[in-house]
């Protein structure tokens, strides 16, 4: 709304006009919209008025995003078809960057780095080229790399924060490996004069299919093993995930990146908090060094046949001497952030869960 002055001379007369200038919705173009992470992103941004564009696949899973479907407007095809980009972007102002492969399965290294990097650096060049005013590229913790000091002492927690720098090590995976490389285009851009923000999130708790992901952990524990690793998890809640991304698009903030993470729980209380909420016996046994060993193979060979990645991995077994937490000080300090209490994230998420895939069976 503009407010114009205006005065007639001839007949000494002043006045005042108002002028309603209508601004057109940002059209958001989110990538993996039919993730977890894309889903609620999208829920987020219609809530605030946004035309939102969906990128999905002919064969995509829309079950996360059934309810809003039939406003979204939706657009097959490949972050690694470059001239299917090319035409894509000329109607986009603002880009959630949230389509990417995690896999610890060795078969899925080439297509998970040619996915992650060059069609993240895709997405960067395409929204170079017409314009775009902004991208929110969702990472992870797992691309600051997990050093471990010369100086640490068992058991002991190491803090990570947005200044790490990467380095080579056995604790890194493949999956944290492509994530890093794929900041780098990222950041080549903003450099190109592109704005851009990167959110790195730690394992994200929410209502999804818990035959995948993270949600997976949840399934363990209505399963009712009697076992549960060593070690601790980082997480934080989806909600939080989602409000942090929003209010960084709709910001000034650019050429940062920002950790998102809650805290972090031993796999122990984890696995107990869960299963009581389910009405479900926790584990109570400390699978062994020498049975670790053994299960995180297996899990790889499971992975490699399913798809689904593993409850442990030869990264987590590496790290389940030492304790690391993701400082969220940052992104609480510049967005005014307060992250869920881990208690009120699960009661929401079991409910959710116990509805869909107990209660029904019953």
């Amino acid at each position: 709304m503009i407010w114009i002055y205006l005065c007639n001379t001839n007949v000494h007369e002043c006045f005042y006009v108002k002028i309603i200038v209508i601004q057109e919705p940002k059209n958001i173009l989110i990538t993996g919209i039919t993730g977890l992470v894309g889903s609620f992103v999208a829920k987020r941004f219609l809530k605030a008025g946004y035309q939102v564009i969906g990128l999905k696949r002919s064969t995509s899973d829309l079950s996360l995003i059934k309810e809003i479907a039939s406003e979204i407007t939706w657009k097959d095809g490949d972050i690694l078809d470059v001239m299917f980009l090319d035409e894509l972007m000329r109607e986009v102002d603002l880009v959630v960057h949230a389509a990417a492969i995690v896999s610890f399965a060795p078969k899925d290294r080439d297509i998970m780095f040619k996915t992650n990097i060059e069609g993240t650096a895709n997405i960067v060049n395409s929204c170079i080229s017409h314009g775009v005013e902004k991208i929110c590229f969702v990472s992870s913790v797992a691309a600051l790399g997990r050093k471990i000091p010369i100086e640490a002492k068992h058991e002991s927690i190491i803090t990570i924060d947005e200044k790490a720098t990467w380095e080579e090590s056995p604790l890194n995976s493949n999956y944290a490996k492509s994530k890093y490389l794929a900041e780098m285009e990222v950041w080549r851009g903003f450099s190109e004069g592109l704005a851009s923000v990167i959110v790195n999130p730690s394992l994200i708790l929410g209502e999804a299919d818990w035959c995948k992901s993270s949600t997976q952990l949840f399934k363990y524990a209505n399963e009712e093993h009697s076992f549960y690793p060593k070690g601790t998890l980082n997480y934080v809640d989806i909600v939080d995930v989602t409000e942090s991304i929003f209010q960084l698009m709709t910001s000034d903030v650019s050429g940062e990146r920002f950790i998102l993470n809650s805290g972090y729980v031993s796999y122990k209380d984890f696995f107990e908090k869960v299963a009581t909420l389910l009405n479900k016996k926790p584990p109570r046994k400390l699978i062994s060094k020498f049975l670790t060993a053994i299960i995180w193979r297996v899990e790889a060979v499971r992975s490699y046949f399913t798809g689904k990645a593993p409850l442990i991995t030869k990264e987590t077994v590496l790290t389940s001497s030492h304790h690391f937490y993701y400082a969220n000080d940052k992104v609480k300090n510049q967005l005014g952030l307060k992250f869920r209490d881990l208690d009120e994230t699960l009661n929401r998420i079991c409910f959710v869960l116990k509805a869909k895939y107990i209660d029904n069976t019953k």
